[in-house]
């Protein structure tokens, strides 16, 4: 009985494994590919699965996700006989779980091969100068050429990059040269042109200055005959009033010579170191009191 009971416990422990085992689920962004007794079954997706035991087998189990592939350098030469050193990465994703699993053996690698070989043949087209600044014109081919050649493999290419180019040490070396000469010009260039414009500037400047200083001698001199018109006018006006106060106080012969001896003697006040006096000073009080006279009956 004890023997029995421990048998059919192992039975029914058996049988649990083999159903437990049986029970398969498929996590998302996964695909299994099926085989029953060998033969290609059917892809499972997501969800749970159930396998036929000693029949059904998973053969492969693929990602669906985007996969990302840094391949290393592979030497290239230009159509100007220089030979670098060229690396890429490839962006993919498993499309179909089917061709993956039975189109090609070692996916990964049969990828790496292709795009060595393609990027030799597009480099081969191109010279040196090309080849380092045509990096969109070389990804968008070689995308083009590895999506249609993974195709059969259930493999889409996103996307290709070039990720180094490292020509040789000699090349390299000329191409730093290069670019220090072409800074130096620049710099050279912007020099120039800064004193340039700095002169320019300052010529304005005295320019500018120069006018300015013209404009003020201007006005100073328009303000100075201005002054000096309206000193005569002021002396005019009092020389006039001065006369018509004489006119008006009807002054005798007597008065005038006074007022002449007085002039002359502001005249002798002055820096002359000769003053020649008139011989005739009553004339020239005779000639004043004629003037009066004449205001007076004007």
């Amino acid at each position: 009985m004890i023997i029995g009971y421990v048998i059919t416990f192992i039975i029914i422990a058996i049988l649990v494994v083999i159903l437990a085992s049986s029970v398969k689920i498929v996590p998302q962004a996964k695909a299994y590919v099926v085989e029953r007794l060998g033969a290609y079954k059917g892809t499972w997706e997501t969800g749970l699965h159930f396998v036929v035991p000693f029949l059904d087998r998973i053969a492969k189990k693929t990602s669906l996700k985007e996969q990302v592939v840094d391949f290393d350098p592979q030497p290239v030469i230009t159509k100007d006989n220089v030979t670098m050193q060229i690396d890429t990465v490839v962006y993919f994703q498993i499309t179909d779980p089917k061709l993956l699993a039975y189109g090609v053996e070692r996916p990964l690698k049969a990828i790496e091969n292709l795009t060595a070989t393609t990027l030799r043949n597009i480099i081969g087209d191109l010279e040196l100068d090309q080849t380092l600044t045509s990096r969109d014109t070389i990804n968008t081919q070689m995308r083009a050429i590895l999506d249609v050649a993974t195709d059969p493999w259930g493999i889409k290419i996103n996307r290709v990059e070039v990720k180094n180019i490292m020509p040789p040490k000699d090349i390299r070396d000329a191409m730093e040269k290069q670019m220090r000469a072409e800074r130096e010009r620049r710099e050279a260039i912007l020099i120039a042109e800064g004193e340039k414009r700095s002169t320019v500037l300052r010529a304005e400047g005295q320019k500018e200055a120069t006018i300015l200083i013209a404009e003020a001698n201007k006005e100073a001199q328009i303000k100075k005959a201005e002054g000096e018109a309206e000193a005569i006018l002021q002396i005019q006006e009092a020389t006039a009033k001065s006369i018509e106060l004489i006119r008006n106080a009807k002054a005798d012969k007597a008065f005038l010579t006074l007022k002449s001896f007085e002039a002359l003697q502001q005249v002798a006040q002055g820096q002359a170191t000769k003053i020649i006096i008139p011989s005739d000073l009553q004339g020239i009080a005779g000639l004043m009191a004629s003037a009066a006279e004449f205001l007076d009956k004007k």
